[in-house]
């Protein structure tokens, strides 16, 4: 099995909720245990600026690119702008496409990195620039190596971007399951959406999972799933207020994983978000996520 990450994705960007060192230490985890060998990553390179163009319009892109983002448009994004910003977020897209296609190919694939589901085709938000797996999907679509993709979105906000992007697509299904009390204030519709209480525990989420996904799977019958295997839902993250362990995760990737293996579809999982009080525990339920993906091959 092939991993997707590059030592780029460390952008600097000041004192931040955000630890974008939690990729390299991911990666650094992974070689140290043995999982993974250096060999066994891809290193990826920027999206063309027409693959974003599938998703996002000229008009937001030139601003990214200039960077000629407005004061509001730089709050609402909640980043600091950089052009060390603007070159990962394209390289993060580069990676969700080419560990896609590596999905197709191998039935599976990970990319540390990538997730950003909010945002939308004019605009960035809460920490996301391009909407990379929207893209991706769009990009596979557009080829006809894959004609339904199902976006299985895990992370502990509603996908607002991704379900915006994709209203009304007959070809893409969007699923999310969410802490319902949490940003984003305003959800679009996604195909199903999950909005759970505050503190729901493992065995809650788990069964809700387990209540729509095979369904899913077996009435759309998509030819590749999205996984967007956000960290969020820990119980000590900082952003959410879900109450998942570290077992809980895991048991979550099984889930996830597990049926669309079984059903014969590949799987691209990207890593979305993680905030935890310890940085060490975002990263181990990350690595525990590529683990479970290598047993499912």
């Amino acid at each position: 099995m092939k991993l997707v990450y590059s030592p780029k994705y460390e952008v600097d960007i000041g004192s931040h909720v955000f630890p974008t060192d939690k990729y390299r230490l991911v990666y650094e985890r992974l070689i140290e245990e043995g999982v993974f060998g250096k060999d066994d990553f891809l290193l990826p390179v920027p999206a063309d600026d027409e693959d974003v163009l599938l998703v996002h319009n000229i008009t937001y892109v030139d601003k990214l690119k200039k960077g000629t983002l407005s004061l509001p448009e730089i709050m609402q994004l909640e980043l600091p702008y950089s052009p060390e910003l603007v070159e990962v977020a394209w390289l993060w897209v580069g990676g969700t496409v080419m560990a896609a296609r590596r999905a197709l190919e191998d039935g599976i694939c990970v990319h540390l990195g990538g997730g950003w589901h909010h945002a939308f085709p004019d605009h960035g938000e809460g920490f996301c620039a391009l909407n990379d797996h929207a893209i991706a999907v769009r990009r596979l679509l557009k080829d006809k190596v894959v004609k339904k993709v199902a976006i299985v979105d895990c992370d502990v906000h509603q996908g607002n971007g991704t379900a915006a992007i994709f209203a009304g697509d007959s070809d893409v299904f969007t699923f999310s399951i969410h802490q319902e009390n949490n940003y984003p204030m305003i959800k679009p519709p996604s195909d199903i959406d999950v909005g759970l209480e505050d503190g729901a525990t493992d065995s809650e989420y788990l069964t809700k999972v387990h209540e729509h996904l095979p369904r899913i799977l077996k009435d759309f019958k998509p030819g590749l799933v999205v996984y967007v295997a956000g960290a969020d839902t820990y119980v000590n993250d900082q952003l959410g207020g879900l109450s998942l362990t570290v077992d809980g995760h895991k048991e979550r990737d099984r889930l996830v994983i597990g049926e669309a293996r079984r059903a014969g579809i590949p799987v691209v999982i990207v890593l979305a978000g993680g905030y935890a009080v310890r940085v060490e525990d975002t990263v181990t339920i990350h690595a525990n996520t590529a683990k479970i993906a290598k047993e499912m091959i």
